[in-house]
């Protein structure tokens, strides 16, 4: 059996994924929701675009400002 190194988590998620996260709750319930969803093999393709478009929306932009000398 494989063993992985124990990480740091908040309610069962690991704290990496919710790095960058504006509403940390929203989304763990939202990684949960989808981990259940792709367990039970009702995850479907339209979902998925879903879930890609939300968390694009759900990170904090950062943008490097251009170096003027």
């Amino acid at each position: 059996m494989r063993k992985f190194r124990k990480v740091p988590k908040t309610q069962g998620v690991p704290t990496v994924y919710l790095k960058g996260a504006k509403n940390k709750k929203a989304s763990i319930a939202e990684l949960k929701s989808t981990a259940k969803k792709y367990k039970e093999g009702k995850l479907t393709i339209a979902d998925m675009d879903r879930i890609a478009k939300k968390r694009s929306k759900s990170a904090k932009k950062t943008y490097k400002k251009k170096y003027k000398a």
